[in-house]
C-alpha cells in the first residue's frame, strides 16, 4: 500500500511504492523471439504474440523485422519482465536547506551547523533585495497564511514522522550522507510534439474515432495518438514508441496527449468523472524567466470545461503553489466559475528519508509544503445525496506527508488517500498530468513524461 501510516492528522505516503505497485509487467520480447531483440514490440503477459511498432515514425524504425510465424515457432518460450521506478529519484537523505534549532522534527546535525545555514539563507535573501521594504504585499499575505497553518503542519507531521521512525520506514540520518546523482533522461519534447500536431492534416468525420485501444499487432501513425484518447484495457503494462522514445503504459489506464487547445477528443470520450485532479501550470516570475516550462494565465485556466467533464457531486482537487494570489484565485474565482463549492485545504508536506522537512518550515523563500484545495461540483441535491451516501465527509484539513520525487512536479498519488471519501470504481481524471495511473484517465501536453522507460529499471525476469 502507498499509505504507510494513517493518523487523525493525515497520511504518511510511500510515493515510490505506489508507482511500483501499478503493474509494470510485460512479456520479454527477447524470450519470445529466441533472444533476438525487438526495438519496439509490445506483448502481454498472457500470451506472446508479436506486436508492431506503436506510433513509431518511419525514421525510428530500425533493426530486423519479424513475422507472426516467428512468434508461433517460439510459442511457450515466454518470460515476464517487471519494471520498477528508479529508486534514486526518491533518494533525499538530507534537507535542501538545513533548518535552524527549534525547527527540526528529528535533529540530525550539530546546532552550530544549523545556525550557520539559517543565517546564510537569511543573509542571502537580504542581499538579493535592494528595495526599501523587506516584504511586498504578496509575501506579507503568505506569512499571514503560514502563521495560521503552521501549528497544524508542525504537529501533524511530527506525529506521522514518529510513526514512520518506529516502523522503520523512515531512518535517522547518519553523519555520512548520500551523494548519489540523479541522471535525468533526455527525452523528446512532448509539449513541442503537441504544438507540431496542430500542423497535421485534420481527420475527416469518417476517419474520426473517440478512443484507440492498445492492441498487439497494430501500427498507428502519431497523429492518431494526438487526436483521440488512448486506452490500455488489459491487465498488463504496454510499451508504446513515440518519436523513437519508449514509454510504459500501466494497465487499465487511458490518456490524451494534447495541449489545452485540443481538448475536444477528451470531450468526445463521453465520460463523466467523479474525481478530477488538476495541477495547473501556474504563471510566476521564475517560470517566465527560465522559459523552461509553459504556463497558463488565470483566464486560460478558467476556460477548462470542468462542468462538461464532471459527474454530479464530482470531487475537484486543485494543486496550488505557495502564492496567496493563486490560492485566493482558486477559492474566490475559479471554483465559483465552475460551480464548485470549496470544502477543504489539505497540505502536502515534503520530508527526507530521515523525517526532516526538506526546507525549513519557516523559510522566507520556499516552504516544505504545497496546498490542495478540495471542493464539490454543486448541482442536483438529490443526486448529490445519493452519491455521497455511506461516504465520510471531506475533512477540513489533512496532511499528506511523503518523501518527494526529485523530478520536477512529480506529485504524490492521491488514489489511496481519497479512497475513503469516494466509492470504489468511480471514474477519475487528472488534468495537466505528467504520468499515468491505473484506473485513471490522464490528460496533458506532457502526459507521458514520467512514463519514459529510462525512468525505470528492469527488476527481474520470471
Amino acid at each position: 500500500m502507498s499509505v504507510v501510516h494513517r493518523l487523525t492528522a493525515g497520511w504518511l505516503v510511500d510515493h515510490l511504492s505506489f508507482i511500483n505497485q501499478c503493474g509494470y509487467e510485460i512479456c520479454d520480447s527477447f524470450a519470445c523471439l529466441g533472444g533476438v531483440p525487438l526495438n519496439t514490440s509490445v506483448t502481454s503477459t498472457e500470451d506472446c504474440h508479436v506486436s508492431s511498432t506503436f506510433f513509431a515514425t518511419s525514421s525510428s524504425s530500425s533493426g530486423p523485422t519479424h513475422s507472426p510465424e516467428d512468434a508461433i515457432e517460439t510459442e511457450g518460450k515466454t518470460a515476464k519482465i517487471r519494471y520498477v521506478f528508479r529508486e534514486e529519484f526518491f533518494d533525499i537523505s538530507k534537507p535542501h536547506i538545513i533548518a535552524p534549532p527549534g525547527e527540526q522534527l528529528c535533529p540530525g546535525c550539530p546546532d552550530i551547523i544549523r545556525i550557520f545555514f539559517f543565517l546564510f539563507h537569511f543573509l542571502l535573501i537580504l542581499q538579493k533585495r535592494k528595495r526599501k521594504c523587506l516584504f511586498n504585499q504578496g509575501e506579507l499575505d503568505a506569512l499571514e497564511y503560514h502563521s495560521k497553518v503552521r501549528k497544524l503542519i508542525w504537529e501533524g507531521t511530527l506525529h506521522l514522522v514518529q510513526e514512520g521512525l518506529k516502523s522503520g520506514f523512515l531512518h535517522q540520518r547518519t553523519a555520512e550522507l548520500s551523494c548519489r546523482k540523479n541522471n535525468v533522461p533526455v527525452v523528446c519534447g512532448l509539449a513541442e510534439l503537441c504544438e507540431m500536431a496542430k500542423q497535421f492534416p485534420a481527420a475527416t468525420e469518417s476517419d474520426h474515432q473517440a478512443v484507440y485501444v492498445l492492441e498487439d499487432e497494430t501500427s498507428r501513425p502519431e497523429q492518431d495518438l494526438l487526436s483521440c484518447v488512448t486506452e490500455n484495457t488489459s491487465n498488463h503494462a504496454k510499451i508504446i514508441v513515440l518519436m523513437g522514445q519508449k514509454y510504459l503504459v500501466p494497465p487499465k489506464s487511458s490518456f490524451l496527449l494534447s495541449d489545452i487547445s485540443c481538448l475536444q477528443p477528451l470531450l468526445n470520450y463521453k465520460k463523466k468523472y467523479d474525481v478530477i485532479v488538476i495541477d495547473p501550470p501556474w504563471e510566476n516570475k521564475s517560470v517566465k524567466r527560465s522559459n523552461r516550462y509553459s504556463h497558463l494565465s488565470s483566464w486560460q485556466i478558467k476556460q477548462i470545461p470542468v462542468l462538461t467533464l464532471a459527474a454530479a457531486n464530482c470531487l475537484v482537487v486543485t494543486w496550488v503553489t505557495n502564492r496567496q494570489k493563486h490560492l485566493n484565485f482558486v477559492k474566490d474565482e475559479l471554483y465559483p466559475h465552475w460551480s464548485v463549492k470549496t470544502l477543504a485545504e489539505w497540505h502536502w508536506v515534503k520530508i527526507t528519508r530521515a523525517g526532516e522537512f526538506v526546507l525549513p518550515l519557516d523559510s522566507l523563500h520556499k516552504k516544505p509544503y504545497e496546498v490542495l484545495v478540495l471542493g464539490r461540483v454543486q448541482g442536483d441535491v438529490k443526486e448529490a445525496l445519493r452519491k455521497s451516501e455511506g461516504l465520510l465527509p471531506i475533512p477540513e484539513h489533512k496532511l499528506i506527508v511523503s518523501i518527494p520525487c526529485t523530478l520536477h512536479s512529480h506529485k504524490p498519488p492521491l488514489t489511496a488517500v481519497l479512497a475513503e471519501f469516494i466509492k470504489p470504481g468511480v471514474e477519475c481524471l487528472e488534468l495537466f498530468a505528467r504520468n499515468l495511473q491505473p484506473g485513471w484517465t490522464s490528460w496533458g501536453n506532457e502526459v507521458l513524461k514520467f512514463q519514459h522507460i529510462d525512468y525505470f529499471t528492469l527488476l527481474q525476469k520470471e
